[in-house]
């Protein structure tokens, strides 16, 4: 004989406070690291920032062509190919990154936009297994943003060929 287990009010209650609460949780994750170490401010070429200072009432035109400006970040500009400046740059201000749901974020928070893409690697790099650290264990600590190691046009590490998925169990013979 099998019972049946009733969801009493106590079950409802958990369930409902884990969907309202575990998303907030993981919105305000991407704010822990800046809020909780000083994230210095990205090494930015001398003279280009803020944007704002030339693009400031220029018209803006969000089809890709061969840029006249900036010509040393378009003739290597290699991240992913038939990639775009406002795939990450905010086309109405270019003094912050937009995400790929719209949203804005400063350069100093510049690894949630990476994080978009390189999941695995922002993980790693908030618990400190990726990226350079500075501090004490049990004081002040300084992270580096991914654009103090890696340049983001055109990133030095060349792109690693996936390799087949493992075998699974039951086609080993």
């Amino acid at each position: 004989m099998t019972k049946k287990l009733k969801a009493g009010p106590v079950l409802y209650l958990i369930l409902l406070a884990a969907i309202i609460v575990l998303p907030v949780i993981a919105r305000a994750e991407d704010d822990d690291i800046s809020n909780k170490f000083f994230v210095p401010p990205p090494p930015f070429s001398p003279g280009i920032f803020p944007c704002s200072q030339c693009h400031r009432g220029m018209p803006v035109n969000k089809h890709p062509r061969k840029l006249q400006m900036h010509q040393e970040i378009a003739d290597n500009f290699k991240h992913m190919p038939g990639g775009w400046c406002f795939d990450c740059h905010n086309p109405d201000n270019r003094d912050k990154l937009r995400l790929a749901n719209g949203k804005l974020v400063s350069f100093k928070k510049s690894y949630i936009l990476c994080g978009q893409c390189h999941g695995v690697v922002l993980r790693d790099w908030k618990v400190g297994l990726h990226g350079k650290r500075t501090g004490m264990w049990n004081g002040k600590k300084e992270y580096r943003l991914c654009v103090n190691c890696h340049w983001p046009h055109n990133p030095p590490f060349k792109a690693i060929k996936p390799l087949p998925p493992p075998v699974r169990p039951a086609d080993i013979k």
